[in-house]
């Protein structure tokens, strides 16, 4: 039987719960504007913490924000901050939550303005996923010129804790950029999803 190639992510290998989410839906080119701001949003709650803190609290925050659906996120008002501030389930900082609410409003503007939270991600790749061809995790940048790109453009709209490393992270976890290793055996099932 022959064992399986990932990539070597620190902590990950031997931890089911993170091997799944590495195998079904890390660098999956995702393209539906709603669940791509709540990647952001997640990953903005990353910022100081490790990413398997936030995926194992995931379905804490997606009850705690309305499934992140934005036009009721965009409307909660103090008692829904205090509410979120109390639950342990999440990650309590009234800067994060409070992205999280003036993300949602942003989002929702920008939609009604028409304009595509995903389109514009998007474009800024050229329609398709970066295939990066990296070999070992020593070569993996934290931010790219692009991510730097990117953070500027989501910080010009109004979007908080959005820099060129958690934005980076957001292109990888999405899509936007596959960044498995060419070892990795979803590597080449993830540049097959691109459109």
């Amino acid at each position: 039987m022959t064992e399986i190639q990932r990539c070597t992510w620190r902590g990950m290998n031997g931890d089911p719960f993170y091997e799944a989410y590495h195998d079904t839906e890390w660098g999956v080119p995702e393209y539906d504007s709603r669940a791509l701001w709540e990647k952001l949003v997640l990953d903005g709650f990353q910022a100081g913490l490790s990413w398997i803190t936030i995926l194992r609290k995931r379905e804490a925050f997606r009850a705690a924000f309305a499934n992140f659906d934005p036009d009721k996120v965009a409307r909660f008002g103090e008692a829904d901050r205090a509410r979120l501030m109390a639950d342990a389930g999440i990650i309590r900082s009234n800067g994060k939550i409070d992205a999280a609410i003036s993300g949602a409003k942003i989002y929702c503007d920008m939609r009604d303005r028409g304009e595509d939270l995903g389109t514009l991600l998007w474009d800024m790749v050229g329609g398709a996923p970066i295939q990066s061809q990296w070999t070992a995790a020593t070569g993996v940048p934290a931010q790219t010129p692009l991510a730097v790109d990117m953070a500027k453009m989501l910080k010009a709209r109004g979007y908080k804790y959005c820099g060129p490393v958690i934005v980076y992270a957001f292109m990888q976890a999405t899509g936007l950029v596959n960044d498995h290793f060419t070892t990795c055996f979803r590597h080449e099932e993830c540049r097959k999803l691109a459109r």
